[in-house]
């Protein structure tokens, strides 16, 4: 069997080996949930309920505050008990604090959808906008703005992203293994809102078992395939899995429906599934709990705005005889390390990775000897030595020129840098301040 890759890339030790023979449990309820109004690619959404409101699980207690922007909903039934600041993975945000009273009573909003087959697009779209769905590799873009492509695009395929490439993690894995089915009709969806008729779900080699459970669940649908990609990191970016899946290049500066392709995760299409079919919006998810530091490695099902430290008492706290060194959400390629765990999980919280101080220390910088090797693993064909220099440098002219913001931030070149350079935080530094300056541009050519 051909495996399906791209161009670039490079190998980092897999850790999946701690979690990816576990299977998905539910995680405790939390007394309290610090759910946040913006945990979404957007505008932030708008709180529609007040201090003392009773609320049920399901209910809608923030809107979109724009059309890049999606709902949230309460992860349980209770009280709200405040509406203010929390820390939350990227920082300090606005949370909608909630008593859980343990009751689970569903919302009334919350009912099935009927079957697939005699819903029209439009109310697919609407199901996806009303439940909050974002995309749940990561990159929590809002999906019913991905699925409405802009005018003058088409798009051609549909694909899946089953790759995780992310180190440690393994949620889509068990997602795959455990509840295929979901998977697949969630791509169904997706295929009918888009009107294509060819649907992919790549998964790396390295998830044999999972291969196999979506090949059953699929069979019955020939236009959609499981393709097979080669075990590489990021194989499972957007630009190059389309490139694995199509041989099709999203050219510098596209989004993916340049290339007549519409790219969302897994899990997002088993959350697409869900809402259709149980009237479920987005209020949990599959979070991995793993690395050598975690007593006990687990795949949980979590409620959105529970504090990882309950998380990790779950999973038998911190290993005896381990020195923790970070706490990262998400992997360790393109998660960010958090200050400490009273911090609430998100839609895209995919991952919590306790790593050892060793594995932790930050390698002192050396001179750059010009060895290419971050040009060669590039899989968005940059130069992240040039980049970086100039951002160093502070030229972020230099820096765009170099196509800075095509950067899709997989840290490959930062891991494969025999010099050890911040390569991916600095060019992160450029992208950050290149943004600014285009917003200021634009806001002044609107005055």
């Amino acid at each position: 069997m051909k495996l399906l890759t791209f161009k670039g890339g490079t190998h980092p030790p897999h850790g999946k080996e701690y979690s990816n023979k576990k299977p998905i449990e539910r995680a405790e309820a939390p007394k309290v949930v610090y759910i946040p109004i913006q945990q979404h690619i957007g505008a932030p959404a708008k709180p529609i309920v007040e201090v003392g409101d009773e609320v049920k699980l399901g209910q809608k207690i923030a809107e979109a505050g724009g059309f890049v922007s999606a709902n949230i909903h309460s992860s349980v039934s209770g009280k709200v008990i405040a509406i203010e600041p929390h820390e939350i993975p990227n920082g300090k945000g606005m949370c909608i604090v909630i008593e859980n009273d343990f009751k689970e009573e569903l919302h009334e909003s919350v009912k099935p959808h009927g079957e697939l087959e005699n819903l029209s697009k439009e109310e697919i779209v609407e199901i996806i906008k009303e439940a909050g769905i974002v995309g749940m590799g990561g990159a929590t873009f809002p999906t019913h703005v991905k699925v409405c492509p802009p005018p003058g695009s088409t798009a051609e395929f549909v694909i899946l992203n089953g790759a995780e490439c992310e180190p440690y993690l393994t949620a889509d894995h068990r997602l795959m293994l455990e509840q295929p089915e979901k998977v697949v009709l969630g791509c169904r969806a997706l295929m009918k809102v888009l009107e294509v008729n060819k649907g992919f779900i790549g998964i790396e080699e390295n998830k044999p078992d999972a291969i196999a459970a979506m090949q059953e669940a699929a069979k019955a649908f020939e236009n959609i395939e499981v393709v097979t990609l080669k075990v590489k990191y990021p194989q499972g970016a957007e630009k190059q899995l389309i490139y694995a899946c199509t041989g099709r290049e999203v050219p510098s500066g596209g989004l993916p429906i340049a290339a007549g392709a519409v790219v969302d995760n897994v899990g997002t299409a088993a959350a697409i599934a869900d809402a259709i079919t149980t009237g479920m919006p987005l209020v949990e998810r599959i979070t991995t709990v793993t690395g050598p530091c975690i007593k006990e490695p687990k795949n949980l099902i979590t409620k959105i705005g529970t504090r990882v430290n309950e998380i990790i008492d779950q999973c038998g706290g911190y290993k005896e005889g381990t020195n923790l060194g970070k706490v990262i959400m998400g992997g360790p390629m393109m998660g960010f390390t958090q200050w400490h765990t009273e911090i609430s999980t998100n839609k895209g919280s995919s991952g919590i990775l306790l790593l050892t101080e060793e594995e932790s220390r930050t390698p002192e910088m050396q001179n750059c000897i010009r060895c290419g090797r971050c040009t060669d693993v590039c899989p968005a064909f940059l130069q992240p030595l040039l980049i970086s220099a100039y951002s160093m440098q502070n030229d972020f002219d230099r820096a765009e020129e170099q196509n800075a913001m095509d950067c899709i931030e997989c840290g490959s070149c930062s891991f494969i840098c025999p010099a050890r350079r911040p390569l991916v935080q600095t060019i992160r530094t450029a992208k950050r301040e290149i943004g600014a300056k285009r917003r200021k541009q634009q806001a002044a050519q609107k005055k």
